[in-house]
């Protein structure tokens, strides 16, 4: 998985590999999700790729609706308008969602996703963030930014809301200069149905990675697309649901997205290597990353903050001083004891 940042036009059109994600900065931001069956180095396989409409959202949004004939539903407080499709408005205790009807059989397909997150007369972004879903389940409201919990699939969230970081200031803790994160901040999980995502924790448990979306810039208006990303061996299963989902608590900001577009990428292969890709398609059901244990291993190492870093040396010292009276004592009454029978 990857992620790639933009500027303020998003068109890119650079082959990537597995899931790749991408940003834009202004509040106005644009990403990629890129599925395929294999993972290939760049320029190994040439690609073209198609756009699929069925799958895809924008302007003048039709096709979306309630109605049973659409490709896209809406719930919750979501709406359609003239320039964008709101998710929620900028008021408080608000979830929306907009889900696909059909679900995508593709294998190798590229989204790109064009949205905004603001407030009126706001100059940081508040609350909660949104999501980008590729999942089994459809439609099913929750805490996970207007999602179900135990979701089985991807999920990508752009978190606006620091929930972890505000606990941590209430009690006078903090993380290290180099964990701490700058919101918004942009993660991916991938849930079996069984992983819970911790809302309490801006879901650093279970996240395969993520960056900060302030510090993705465009150098003079190249549109060029940054890492934002890279994790190897996600595998996800054909027949999931694409959709976009969104809430407010306390603090409020208008979610909206501009586009949804799916297109289906034509990857040449040799016939070895579509003989793999089916036996690897067959072997698929349930959503899975390699050698995860390991990476989230490597992510906590990374994570401990320098005050833990402190306490856990001060501790081990003074556990290490504590063994070392105990056995002076008990060596003392040893020698004490020794001495008497001699007398």
């Amino acid at each position: 998985m990857a992620a790639r940042s933009c500027s303020d036009h998003w068109e890119p059109r650079s082959p990537f590999r597995r899931k790749i994600m991408s940003f834009k900065p202004h509040w106005t931001l644009a990403f990629l999700l890129f599925a395929s069956s294999r993972c290939f180095a760049d320029g190994d396989h040439e690609m073209e790729e198609f756009l699929k409409r069925e799958y895809s959202l924008s302007k003048p949004y039709q096709g979306v609706g309630s109605l049973g004939s659409s490709h896209w539903e809406l719930m919750g407080d979501a709406m359609v308008t003239t320039d964008q499709l709101r998710l929620t408005p900028d008021k408080q205790s608000r979830q929306g969602a907009v889900w696909s009807r059909l679900p995508c059989h593709l294998t190798d397909w590229e989204m790109q996703v064009h949205f905004k997150i603001h407030g009126q007369g706001k100059k940081n972004l508040n609350g909660d963030g949104l999501a980008i879903w590729y999942t089994k389940e459809r439609g099913q409201k929750g805490p996970v930014f207007g999602n179900k919990d135990n979701f089985t699939g991807l999920g990508v969230f752009v978190d606006t809301y620091p929930n972890e970081e505000k606990h941590l200031e209430a009690q006078k803790k903090r993380y290290s200069p180099r964990t701490q994160r700058i919101f918004p901040f942009v993660l991916a999980m991938v849930g079996n149905g069984s992983v819970s995502y911790d809302h309490e924790r801006d879901g650093r448990p279970t996240e395969l990675g993520g960056c900060n979306a302030m510090v993705m810039i465009d150098i003079d208006g190249q549109h060029e697309w940054r890492d934002c990303l890279d994790i190897p061996g996600v595998r996800l299963p054909k027949g999931y649901y694409f959709g976009a989902t969104a809430v407010t608590g306390d603090l409020s900001d208008n979610h909206d997205i501009i586009s949804l577009k799916l297109y289906q990428l034509t990857v040449l292969r040799s016939p070895k290597e579509e003989e793999e890709e089916e036996e690897d398609e067959e072997e698929i059901t349930v959503p899975s990353v390699d050698n995860f244990e390991l990476l989230r291993l490597g992510q906590t190492e990374e994570g401990m903050s320098g005050i833990a870093i402190f306490f856990t040396v001060f501790l081990s010292m003074l556990g290490c001083i504590f063994l070392v009276v105990i056995g002076v004592v008990v060596y003392g009454h040893w020698s004490e004891s020794r001495r008497k029978r001699f007398y």
